[in-house]
């Protein structure tokens, strides 16, 4: 057989190909999407279904490691002890005051750029705000502790003490204002992008039949961006629960779910760990079922 001939074979192979996944385009996304999937589900799906099981073996109090021996006592021991319970609706009232933060700043400015904002400038306001994402996390963190740093009688503290004279020091206030800095481009983004797709038509409409600025924005601009808003509030509150460095650098002797989950990671008592993971997975799945709800994932 001659090389042409195979070429116009292997050709002529492709076209039908090209052809029958063209005539059937459901198959041909899921044949796409098949790779990513299967790693995903072999890699994150499958490495936290392993997280959950182990949270239900037995620890060897002589070496410190897991046995195979199944208990559910890990499990009552994170529910039934308060201390922990109410660790962890703290940690729920911190990621959701870094949450609400991020959320009324992400609304006023997201508004502005998108609608008041001159074309030319819309770009360098983006990239602005965009810009600490170039920055590494813990260069950021250890930033805004040399902020927050209170001093003492040996030291003359940080940026605010010497500027102000006031400084929140190390505890939770300071850990809220450092996780809504952290994840504000996340909320800011999918708000952002969804003003940018509020069609000027509506809200001209909504000024001709006589409705006033505040009016449009609540009635007319407000419910079409709620799943914008549900969307960046994945991003701020997840990031925001599951985060123990920044409580480690600015939270001074205050503790969240993350920290208690590493400490007993490291004593070492790795079931036990499993266990307290399963809080924060039980409220994102709570909290994910609730923004699917109002749209969440079509800005996603």
């Amino acid at each position: 057989m001659s090389l042409s001939t195979s070429s116009q074979i292997a050709k002529h192979k492709t076209q039908s190909i090209n052809r029958f996944f063209a005539s059937h385009p459901r198959l041909g996304l899921g044949t796409l999407l098949s790779g990513p999937i299967l790693w995903l589900l072999v890699v994150y799906v499958g490495s936290l279904a392993l997280l959950v099981v182990s949270a239900f073996f037995g620890l060897d109090e002589f070496t410190g490691k897991a046995t195979t021996n199944l208990t559910i006592g890990n499990i009552e021991e994170v529910i039934s002890e308060s201390a922990y319970r109410l660790l962890v609706l703290r940690s729920i009232g911190i990621a959701g005051a870094a949450t609400v933060i991020c959320f009324m700043l992400a609304l006023p400015v997201g508004f502005y750029i998108s609608k008041l904002a001159k074309p030319w400038a819309k770009r360098g306001l983006v990239v602005a705000i965009l810009l600490p994402l170039w920055a590494g996390y813990l260069v950021k963190a250890f930033a805004l502790r040399a902020v927050f740093e209170p001093g003492s009688e040996f030291g003359d503290g940080g940026f605010l003490k010497n500027t102000i004279g006031w400084s929140p020091g190390f505890g939770y206030l300071s850990v809220i204002i450092t996780l809504a800095y952290l994840w504000f481009p996340y909320m800011f983004l999918p708000i952002y992008s969804g003003f940018e797709r509020l069609p000027e038509s509506l809200i001209d409409a909504s000024s001709d039949l006589g409705a006033g600025s505040i009016r449009t924005f609540f009635s007319v601009m407000m419910p079409m961006l709620v799943p914008s808003i549900a969307a960046g509030s994945i991003f701020t509150f997840s990031l925001s629960l599951g985060d123990y460095i920044t409580v480690k650098i600015v939270g001074g002797k205050s503790q969240m779910i993350g920290n208690i989950i590493e400490r007993t990671l490291l004593a070492p008592n790795q079931p036990l760990a499993a266990a307290f993971t399963l809080w924060p997975i039980t409220i994102m799945v709570a909290y994910l079922f609730v923004m699917a709800r109002l749209g969440a994932f079509k800005n996603l």
